[in-house]
């Protein structure tokens, strides 16, 4: 990311997730290579911990009414551990969307609001082999 476009909240939330980063273990991703975690649940709780997941999404729902900008930003820094987390992180907001743009309030409180709290966790289905 070039500097010159960055302004000083831009530059806080790089910060900010760059300090998420490196407080996931390495010993997670040496896990998940083998096959040891199946789900890692609490790398999820952290980052909604620190309100990092959807943050385009109101914060009425847990998010931070950010732009599609700042996520592009924080998915940049949860990018260097690696593709697993990084689809993982931006699942909640491809989901979120989902939820956002089509759902109705009630639906927004009962699983948008829980997915950014990290009470809730999603999922996606994937046809390829060893998707």
């Amino acid at each position: 990311m070039l500097d010159i476009y960055m302004d000083s909240k831009k530059t806080a939330l790089m910060n900010e997730t760059r300090d998420f980063v490196k407080s996931v273990p390495k010993k997670l991703l040496m896990d998940m290579d083998e096959n040891k975690v199946i789900y890692p649940a609490e790398y999820v709780r952290e980052a909604a911990k620190r309100k990092l997941l959807g943050l385009r999404f109101s914060p009425e729902f847990g998010g931070r009414g950010l732009a599609w900008e700042d996520e592009i930003i924080a998915l940049e820094e949860v990018g260097m551990l690696g593709t697993s987390l990084a689809c993982l992180y931006s699942l909640v907001s491809i989901v979120g969307e989902a939820i956002q743009t089509f759902g109705s309030d009630a639906q927004r409180k009962k699983y948008l609001k829980p997915l950014l709290e990290g009470k809730l966790f999603c999922a996606e289905a994937l046809t390829e082999p060893r998707g």
